[in-house]
């Protein structure tokens, strides 16, 4: 099997427009153990779409407890369960997500009833593990080994960046953070980093664009976001082999594409470089 991540959701935020990238959510596939970080809205179709058996699901992790990360993770799940999903399937993320999980049950007690009675399904919440993440913890998923570092994403705490380690090969995502140049070591001699990015020039016009937010809205993208070019300066200190830009700010405004960001890194990183687009599949 290929070792690789797919970014199945690129968009930095919650929001969708037509022709607009999906909000979060990616797919890393090494040492033959599939894993799903984050489950932003579009985040079932992304994975079909990547010929991904959703019976197959076991493992996801989720960043933090923002909507553009975790929306569509009861509904991942209890479609998996109706494509023919019968194992075990662990959840690492914030301690909230148990309330998310059982809420989530909760309000799909009828379906749920009905489909183990009707159609002879096992019993969705007898599947599912919900486990904490610490910072410094470490994780074994099957063959990969994950540890938990601290990114930087006020004013939630339980924020994760992520280390996956496996079959000779190292993927970090940096999770939603501003700035980290503790970063750096955390993701030191990494085979890819993926790492959020916003183009600071394009904050204004995506601000006015939303249109129902002030200025705390751009307040919390600067203490909350980290720029694309302090992105490429963490690469940089890592030595990574290749930087991959996730989670766009802005992501859907056609004067800042794909040759915009590229335009942007140019003076601080001269890697192999991916400029985030939904259903991008980096080969590791």
């Amino acid at each position: 099997m290929t070792d690789f991540v797919a970014l199945l959701g690129t968009k930095g935020g919650p929001a969708i427009r037509k022709g607009s990238p999906m909000p979060t959510a990616s797919l890393l596939t090494l040492a033959g153990q599939s894993v799903v970080i984050d489950c932003g809205l579009g985040v079932t179709r992304g994975l079909a779409d990547q010929g991904f058996a959703l019976k197959g699901l076991s493992a996801i992790v989720i960043t933090h407890l923002h909507s553009d990360h975790y929306l569509e993770l009861g509904p991942l799940i209890h479609t998996a369960w109706t494509a023919g999903l019968k194992m075990p399937v662990r959840v690492w993320g914030p301690t909230g997500l148990r309330r998310y999980w059982q809420g989530f049950l909760e309000s799909m007690a009828d379906d749920l009833a009905y489909r183990i009675h009707e159609e002879g399904r096992p019993d969705l919440a007898a599947l599912v593990e919900i486990l904490p993440l610490a910072v410094g913890g470490r994780v074994e998923i099957g063959p990969l080994a994950l540890t938990a570092g601290q990114s930087l994403h006020p004013p939630l705490t339980e924020t994760f960046a992520l280390r996956f380690e496996g079959a000779g090969k190292t993927v970090v995502f940096s999770g939603d953070t501003a700035h980290n140049p503790e970063l750096a070591e955390f993701a030191q001699g990494a085979d890819l980093l993926v790492h959020e990015a916003m183009l600071a020039e394009g904050l204004a016009p995506l601000l006015a664009r939303i249109g129902n937010g002030d200025g705390r809205l751009m307040a919390h993208w600067l203490r909350g976001h980290t720029l694309a070019q302090d992105a490429a300066a963490v690469a940089r200190a890592a030595g990574v082999r290749a930087l991959a830009l996730n989670h766009l700010i802005p992501s859907d405004d056609p004067a800042f594409g794909p040759a915009v960001w590229a335009e942007c890194l140019a003076p601080y990183w001269d890697g192999q470089l991916h400029i985030g687009t939904d259903g991008l599949r980096i080969t590791l």
